[in-house]
């Protein structure tokens, strides 16, 4: 059975009137885990569409980015998608049982908030509303406001990133210290390690994004250093 039917059939239970609770409950363990995780973030990634009030073509576009789907499993992803669109309303409820599921995993949510401001943005635009839905969701996450600013700083072209900010470290920190702190996000970005939090194979591919912003913070710091 594909991860995709697995995902269709979850999604039929909640449209029977089974609980998001009841359905949740009985995928928390791998690999039912990632069935789960990747119900929660289709939702969200729906979710995240609305909250400007109108789901873009090129936010579906950016949905399949993220999901890499086959031909024979579209139309499970497409029920899933379309029922959560309908509007923003229950997104908090999808972003506490991601919270209860990885606990104090940080990593694997910060994961999750980068496929959502990849969703914000592909229209172009970033809506007050998505500033709005983003900033409860990482409440809800309980990701520092650090974390929050540097992700902000990669996807929206407003939000001039800072190369300290992005690889967490103090402008005034030792150059060593910074190397260390890129070499550590470096790692903590590929892809093996990331399976290894339980972030489904089709979110992996966002931390390219993650990736080059980090070599782009210490490219720019290097540059000052040795100026």
């Amino acid at each position: 059975m594909s991860l995709w039917t697995r995902i269709s059939d979850a999604v039929a239970a909640l449209a029977s009137g089974e609980s998001l609770s009841e359905v949740f409950d009985r995928l928390r363990t791998p690999p039912e885990r990632t069935v789960a995780f990747t119900i929660a973030v289709i939702a969200l990634s729906a979710k995240m569409a609305k909250a400007d009030g109108l789901v873009t073509r090129d936010e579906v576009m950016a949905f399949r980015e993220v999901f890499h789907i086959s031909p024979e499993d579209e139309a499970g992803a497409a029920r899933v998608f379309n029922l959560a669109r309908q509007d923003v309303a229950g997104f908090e409820e999808y972003a506490l049982r991601i919270r209860d599921m990885f606990g104090e995993d940080r990593g694997t949510l910060c994961d999750l908030m980068e496929g959502l401001f990849h969703i914000a943005m592909a229209d172009g635009t970033y809506h007050p509303g998505e500033e709005a839905f983003l900033l409860r969701v990482a409440e809800i996450f309980d990701l520092p406001d650090g974390s929050f600013r540097r992700l902000k700083s990669r996807f929206v072209p407003d939000a001039d990133p800072d190369p300290f900010e992005v690889l967490g470290v103090d402008p005034q920190t030792p150059i060593e210290d910074i190397r260390k702190a890129w070499r550590q996000l470096v790692r903590d970005s590929h892809p093996d390690v990331m399976t290894a939090r339980g972030v489904p194979e089709e979110a992996v591919k966002m931390s390219e994004k993650r990736l080059i912003a980090i070599n782009r913070a210490w490219e720019d710091i290097s540059a000052r250093e040795n100026a």
